[in-house]
Order: C-alpha cells, then sequence, then structure tokens
C-alpha cells in the first residue's frame, strides 16, 4: 500500500477518513506492570490541572495577586489544557509519539520548576498555563496504551490506564492541601516538577516508537479536526455523554466543601480532604467497565452506570438538603456515610461512561488516534467548565437542593440522549 501522501490529496475530509492498519491486530506489548505505570502516569500529571484549586489563596498571598484574579492560578492550567488538546495532541498522528510524550513531559516539568521559583505574577501565570498545556501528553498517553494492546481487551487496557486518570482528578485537591500545608505551596509544584522529569525518563526506556502513517501538513491535521466532529457519529454520541456526565460530577465536587462546612457536619480542611479519599472509591469501577465493553455489554453497562448516577444524586440530596424528611442533624454520622456513598456512585457512574467512550473512540480509526481523543476530552472538558459554573449559581440561589437539580438535569439528558440513540447504534 502507498503512502496516503501519495494517493489521496491533503485534505482536512481526506485525512479524516484515513484508515490504514497502522497497528498489528495482534500486537500486545501492555503487560500489567506497564498498565500500572501508564495509569501511575496519567494520575499524576492530572494533578497539575487541579490541585491549584485549593492553594489559589496561598499563592495569591505570596505572589501579591489583586483578589479579583487570585483565581488565575487555578484557571489558567485548565485553560491551557484545552489549548494543548486542540495544538498539541493531535501532533500523535503526525510525529513520532514516544520523542513527543517525553519531549513534551519535560517541558511540562521545567515550566512546574519555573513556577516554584518565580516570584513574578506573569512569570508564574504563565508558567501554569503552559505546564497545563504540556499536561495534555495524559491525551498522547491514553492512546498510545490503547495502541499496544491487543484490540479483543481494549476496553481493559484503556479502563486500567483511566482508573489511574480519575483518581488522579480525585485525590489531586487533598494532596495538594496536605502537601502545602506541611512545607508550602511552592513544595508541590517542585514534587510535582520532579515527578515529571523521572516519568519522561522511564518513558522514554518504556515506551515503543511509534511512527505515524499519516503524511501530511500539521495545518491539514488541524483542519480535519471540525471534519471529525462532524461526521463521525461515535465521537459525537461518545463526547456528548461524556460531557453531561462530567457536567453533573463538576457540579457535584464544586460545591460539595461548601455544603460540609455548614451544619451539621462542620468539616474543616482535613475533614474535607478525608471526604474526597473516601469518594474516590468509585473509581475502582473504570477496569471493570472496561472488560464489560470488552465482552460486548457497553450498551447495559452505561445504562447501569446513568442509572448509578440518578440513584446515588437522590441519596446526596436526602443526605444534604433532607428529602423525604431526612434530619441530618438527627443523623449526622449517617448522614456523612450517605453523602460518601452518594459520591462514590455518582463517581462509579462517570467512570464507566467515560471508560466505555474512551473504549469506543480507541477502536476508531488509528491513524486519527490522537485527534479523537483530544476532540472527546475536548467537548466533555466544556460539560464540566459548565457543571462548574451552574453548581457556583444554583448554590447561590437555592443551595444543595439547587446544585443537586444541576446533577439531575446533566445525568437525565445523558440517560435519554443515549436511550434515544440506541435504536441506531450496535453498542455504546
Amino acid at each position: 500500500m502507498k503512502p496516503f501522501a501519495e494517493t489521496r490529496a491533503e485534505t482536512p475530509a481526506t485525512i479524516a477518513a484515513e484508515s490504514l492498519a497502522a497497528e498489528s491486530p495482534h500486537a500486545d506489548t501492555l503487560t500489567p506492570l506497564l498498565t500500572l505505570f501508564f495509569a501511575t502516569a496519567v494520575g499524576v500529571i492530572v494533578m497539575n490541572l487541579f490541585a491549584a484549586q485549593p492553594l489559589t489563596g496561598a499563592i495569591s498571598r505570596s505572589l501579591h495577586l489583586a483578589p479579583q484574579f487570585a483565581g488565575l492560578a487555578a484557571m489558567l492550567p485548565q485553560l491551557g489544557y484545552a489549548v494543548g488538546l486542540v495544538l498539541l495532541v493531535p501532533l500523535c498522528d503526525l510525529l513520532e509519539n514516544r520523542r513527543l510524550i517525553v519531549h513534551t513531559l519535560v517541558c511540562c516539568a521545567v515550566c512546574l520548576v519555573i513556577a516554584m521559583f518565580t516570584d513574578s505574577r506573569l512569570v508564574f501565570l504563565s508558567a501554569v498555563f503552559a505546564a497545563g498545556a504540556a499536561s495534555s501528553v495524559i491525551q498522547m498517553l491514553v492512546p498510545m496504551a490503547a495502541s499496544m494492546a491487543h484490540e479483543s481487551h481494549r476496553g481493559r487496557a484503556v479502563g486500567n490506564v483511566m482508573s489511574g486518570l480519575m483518581l488522579g482528578i480525585l485525590l489531586s485537591r487533598p494532596a495538594a492541601s496536605l502537601i502545602a500545608g506541611t512545607i508550602g505551596w511552592r513544595a508541590f509544584y517542585s514534587i510535582a516538577g520532579a515527578i515529571d522529569a523521572l516519568l519522561a525518563a522511564v518513558l522514554y526506556t518504556q515506551l515503543p516508537v511509534r511512527v505515524p502513517s499519516v503524511s501530511t501538513r500539521y495545518g491539514t491535521l488541524l483542519r480535519s479536526l471540525w471534519t471529525l466532529l462532524r461526521n463521525e457519529r461515535v465521537l459525537q454520541r461518545n463526547a456528548v455523554s461524556a460531557a453531561l456526565v462530567m457536567g453533573a460530577f463538576s457540579a457535584f465536587w464544586t460545591a460539595i466543601g461548601l455544603r460540609l462546612v455548614q451544619p451539621p457536619f462542620s468539616f474543616g480542611m482535613k475533614g474535607i480532604a478525608l471526604f474526597a479519599l473516601a469518594g474516590a472509591a468509585g473509581a475502582i469501577v473504570t477496569p471493570l467497565a472496561g472488560r464489560a465493553g470488552d465482552r460486548g455489554l457497553g450498551r447495559r453497562t452505561l445504562f447501569a452506570g446513568h442509572v448509578t448516577m440518578l440513584v446515588a444524586l437522590v441519596v446526596i440530596g436526602v443526605a444534604g438538603s433532607g428529602w423525604g424528611g431526612f434530619s441530618a442533624s438527627a443523623h449526622p454520622l449517617l448522614a456523612v456515610l450517605m453523602l460518601v456513598a452518594g459520591a462514590a456512585a455518582l463517581d462509579a457512574g462517570v467512570v464507566t461512561d467515560q471508560t466505555l467512550g474512551r473504549r469506543a473512540i480507541n477502536l476508531m480509526n488509528p491513524a486519527a488516534r490522537g485527534r479523537l481523543n483530544g476532540l472527546f476530552v475536548g467537548v466533555f472538558f466544556v460539560g464540566g467548565a459548565l457543571g462548574t459554573v451552574l453548581s457556583g449559581a444554583m448554590w447561590a440561589w437555592a443551595e444543595w437542593n439547587g446544585v443537586c437539580a444541576v446533577g439531575f438535569g446533566f445525568t437525565g439528558l445523558a440517560f435519554v440522549l443515549r436511550l434515544a440513540g440506541a435504536a441506531g447504534s450496535r453498542d455504546v
């Protein structure tokens, strides 16, 4: 077979539609130990995006940021990540993957070290933005892991790696609070930079050389993103569903700290951190969801995940707002246990949806896997941001009842859309 560029014109449509046998269907070089390393790597890297949220107060005081700009330390890494999804992740389909991943991760480590040392507001904010963009290397690692697994258990491989990602998201805030409270906020950036540099060195020795089959220009590759998003129904279906459940997830975790500091809970920072640790137990279902997809049970598992989320929101509403006549003041311990169980179940539903969605994306065109993963994450990232904004607004208007309403709205819409689209699809 001739190279793609020799047989077709370089247009976004042809680049997006290309389907080459870039991987051997029998290749299976993703060992259990390497899977664990991938999961650990993405879990550590994703902390760069969320850990700054509990550190904004300390950072703004140290760098003398004006109150109206204090949130930039937490917002810019995520904004940079979104930029990286669009501008960096598609390079997986153009450049040799191992070198791209290692160089991107080294840049991330350098930026984090700069953020640790600088006393300049502008330099710090620029550094965390760039570190956020380089943290999009996560979306290079996930398709790399998928390409190293046999297609028959690719869902399990993606699920195992995703479990590390979800744990990293859930644990980033308590971990950063613990580090900052013990040895200062700069220490977090120092530790994160050192770990990223170490990961880059190990990845250089462990990753195989993977040269994409696409031969095109970078501009054409970027333009093909819109073509993929417009034409790929599997991408559309899974990305929208993931965005909706991520909106419910973000709404809950944005506001739960506000509820836990109120009576009858009256938690401090350590209590909220422990709650987040307990709630992270829901991520245990991630590899199970991947296995279910590999066995052809993806659609049933997906619907079960959405129903689990709806039930979890009822439990959360009962414990947090006294639905059904329940009194948290009279039963504070039971209320906390119900909130923890609800948080874990909510997280389980979210990771089920995202794991099955990832599996579907990574079974699509191997030549476009980097772009497909970037688009998938970019869309659900928008859903998470919308959930965060609506959660704050509804908390101000109706407190916990409003937050639960946001969660029900997002999850219910995801369930209905999946139900409506089930007749026209064979799988998720």
